[in-house]
């Protein structure tokens, strides 16, 4: 990054350098050739007086090697040139400067001359006799200014380079260095510092994406933990079955069961088998909302339908305990898992039912709105103490163990129930008194 900026600043500085010497040559060769021009101006001035007075004798008297003189009659034949033969000199009398001096009395004129096969300057002065004094030089070329200014340019473009080279590989290294520096673990303090404003916002950023992995960091120790206790807990729930089960078919198998017995140990077997069923059943469904549920089918359904259905697979259920199961409300189109909005009611119905009271009653509330859906489930039963409201939707947590464990439940309801309420981008929420009864109310956006 440093010879990158070096190499920036130097090419810059090379740049400007370049131009700034451009542009000062080239108002230098104009303020030159304005000198030039004025300087021959004066001269045929002071010839023309002077040949006014004395005539030829004049010219032949003056010496003037670095000039061109030339002496015109009115008709352009040529009187005089200090540099050519008159003999073989063209007629003047068409030559720019000339026109214009017998016009007006004094002209100049810029071109290149084919007797001297060089560009000239030309100033001519109309004198008394109405002949035309005209005197030229070579004009100074871009060229000649550069080479006569050669040595010194060639100094200071030198001086120059040094100077650039050495400023810029010292900028550079300022500007690197604060950069260098930084402390990335904390990029924090350097906020609102003058040396770090320019890359304040890339400390920003790198210090949001500190946060999001020590949150990713986190979340993933979290999980982490949260599958350890979650397979501790898998094993615990799936031993006591089974250690159920295998001492009633080990009882069975030696024949120290009466065979009055018999049947109620067959019973205990399959009330404990199917235990064991559910409980996979509800570790299946847990495992596939821990996947997000991407392989599941969204489409759009009627949560009022899908009510209505957990309700009359619970018929059962409610008329032992001759509880009074209903569902009120009206058509809830929704896009959703129809399979997971299902499972939502009916454990929460499952539940509402279990643990009612003899002859109380549950109730499905579906309230429709322009964007979103409530739903409610409420029940008269025996409640849940406020020290548990925030752990109930834990993986294996039961409020009352051993009720649990007389009803059948798995300790995966209601935390299957959570997953499917946020996967559909939904809230929760839970109101309970002892003795009382219970309130879950979701809301799920329609789309």
């Amino acid at each position: 990054m440093s010879s990158k900026i070096f190499r920036a600043i130097w090419l810059v500085a090379i740049i400007i350098f370049t131009a700034s010497l451009i542009f000062i040559m080239g108002i230098s060769y104009d303020y030159l050739s304005h000198v030039q021009e004025n300087q021959l101006k004066n001269k045929v001035e002071l010839a023309s007086k002077g040949v006014n007075l004395s005539g030829m004798k004049y010219l032949d008297d003056l010496e003037a090697s670095d000039y061109r003189i030339t002496w015109i009659a009115s008709d352009g034949t040529v009187i005089y040139d200090n540099e050519a033969d008159k003999t073989l000199m063209e007629n003047h009398l068409e030559r720019e400067e000339v026109k214009e001096a017998l016009a007006t009395g004094y002209g100049e004129a810029s071109r290149y001359s084919s007797t001297l096969a060089e560009k000239q300057l030309y100033a001519a002065k109309k004198l008394e006799d109405g002949s035309v004094l005209r005197i030229s030089i070579v004009q100074m070329a871009v060229w000649t200014l550069i080479l006569g200014f050669a040595q010194p340019i060639s100094f200071v473009v030198l001086l120059a380079l040094a100077l650039s080279f050495i400023l810029a590989s010292r900028l550079a290294k300022k500007i690197v260095e604060p950069i260098n520096q930084i402390d990335l673990d904390n990029p924090k303090q350097y906020y609102q510092k003058d040396n770090y404003k320019e890359v304040e916002p890339l400390l920003r950023k790198i210090a949001h994406q500190q946060e999001q992995i020590k949150r990713d960091n986190t979340q993933i120790e979290k999980a982490s933990l949260i599958r350890q206790e979650f397979t501790a807990n898998v094993t615990h729930e799936l031993k006591t079955p089974l250690h159920a089960i295998s001492g009633y078919a080990e009882l069975l198998e030696k024949g120290m069961v009466k065979q009055d017995d018999v049947k109620p140990f067959a019973g205990k077997i399959r009330a404990e088998s199917a235990r064991i069923s559910s409980l996979v059943e509800d570790i299946i469904d847990l495992t596939k909302l821990d996947n997000g549920g991407s392989k599941m089918s969204w489409e759009d359904c009627d949560l009022l339908k899908i009510a209505e259905n957990a309700a009359d697979s619970l018929e059962t259920s409610a008329a032992l305990m001759n509880i009074d199961l209903s569902v009120e409300g009206e058509s809830a189109p929704i896009h959703g898992v129809p399979q997971l909005l299902y499972s939502i009611i009916y454990n929460l119905c499952d539940n509402a039912i279990k643990y009612n009271q003899y002859g109380g009653k549950v109730s499905v509330i579906i309230d429709v709105s322009q964007y979103e859906i409530k739903l409610q489930v409420k029940d008269t039963g025996i409640g849940i103490p406020k020290s548990n409201l925030d752990r109930i939707f834990e993986r294996f947590y039961r409020v009352d163990k051993s009720r649990s464990k007389e009803v059948g439940g798995t300790g995966l309801g209601l935390s299957i129930v959570k997953h499917a309420v946020l996967i559909h981008n939904g809230t929760i929420k839970v109101e309970s008194e002892l003795g009382k009864g219970t309130v879950f109310t979701i809301t799920l956006p329609k789309k």
